[in-house]
């Protein structure tokens, strides 16, 4: 069995994040290379994106800290901490309106 704090992985990750030019840090939490189930924490800086891209199975995205916005197409829906957001199954960008963390959670494609 194995334990982790969510809350101290958060920190190190945003801390991460601000020492990264890009903006934003991640760290698997439970790769799927044996498992069909994956969680990664993705920190962003706050006004930092990460850009339209395909989704790569059902997902969604817990609020772990800060302010986010996911967004499909003409679709918006605002996030905050405790908020869990059901990422939709075609093209999404998610953007920090404030540092934030999230974990996110995938069940790829058979």
């Amino acid at each position: 069995m194995e334990v982790l704090s969510l809350s101290q992985l958060a920190e190190e990750q945003l801390a991460s994040a601000r020492e990264a030019s890009s903006g934003r840090s991640g760290r698997s939490l439970h790769p799927g290379q044996h498992h069909r189930l994956r969680q990664t924490l993705v920190a962003l800086l706050g006004g930092r994106s990460l850009d339209e891209h395909e989704s790569p199975g059902e997902a969604t995205l817990q609020v772990l800290r800060g302010r986010v916005r996911l967004t499909a197409g003409e679709q918006s829906c605002p996030g905050g901490p405790g908020d869990l957001l059901v990422i939709p199954p075609r093209r999404h960008a998610l953007h920090a309106d404030e540092d934030a963390v999230v974990l996110l959670t995938v069940t790829p494609r058979p």
